[in-house]
């Protein structure tokens, strides 16, 4: 069974829609402990759109599982990382006017920044994960530059609407983990994960970890954080 790590972004996005001081991301993180995640994901950005600076303080000193700190490859997300010191570091790639994060980080087009950051990183005696797209040459790349784990991003996988396309990018996604098994890399997988589609992707046994943070929030909207962690528990298993 994979690990569940619960992202709780969104829950800071409802807090920054009004300006207000609530719902609470930090309490959101300790609900979803309770349940019984096994970590919690939180990504600064750079424009701050969702989590804040306090947000991510605040959580190292009171995420009792796992803190991954998810953050684009920049000087300014580095100085923060080594201060605060969270469990694990995921990179990601990042654009200012999307939605959500959009494919996984090109290690290979960008091989001499990644490669620095987890140098700057791994120097602090950090565990570093890349987000990267199921592809051969970014997962042998980022063995290459010294990262400890890849994150498989499953966008496309969930994003499929036929079971030809289902089963073509569910098998890109095992594939890949057989790639990275080679590299003696570490594995979890995330983005667009839900009730529907995740048994296909907890069954990859190599997978450590899965990194869902939208559906749970969505779900939580009806049912209570507690209870929309305890169903994905359920599925993972």
């Amino acid at each position: 069974m994979p690990k569940l790590n619960v992202n709780i972004d969104h829950v800071a996005t409802v807090r920054q829609a009004r300006g207000t001081n609530e719902p609470d991301p930090v309490f959101a993180a300790y609900l979803a402990e309770l349940a019984g995640a096994h970590g919690i994901v939180v990504h600064l950005r750079e424009d701050r759109r969702h989590v804040q600076d306090r947000d991510l303080y605040v959580l190292r000193e009171t995420v009792k599982t796992k803190l991954n700190m998810e953050m684009a490859a920049t000087n300014e997300m580095v100085r923060i990382a080594t201060d605060v010191l969270p469990d694990m570091i995921t990179l990601v790639p990042e654009k200012r006017e999307e939605l959500t994060t959009e494919g996984g980080l090109d290690v290979v087009g960008n091989l001499k920044t990644v490669s620095k950051v987890v140098d700057k990183l791994k120097a602090k005696g950090l565990f570093v994960s890349l987000f990267i797209d199921p592809d051969e040459q970014q997962i042998k790349k980022s063995e290459e530059i010294g990262a400890d784990m890849v994150e498989i991003h499953t966008g496309s996988y969930a994003e499929a609407r036929n079971e030809r396309k289902i089963e073509k990018e569910l098998k890109k996604i095992e594939n890949s983990v057989g790639i990275a098994l080679d590299c003696k890399l570490r594995l979890a997988a995330g983005h667009g994960l839900d009730y529907m589609n995740v048994e296909p992707i907890a069954w990859i046994e190599e997978i450590e970890e899965l990194n869902i943070g939208h559906s749970i929030i969505s779900r939580s909207v009806i049912v209570g954080i507690e209870e929309a962690v305890s169903e994905m528990l359920v599925l993972c298993s």
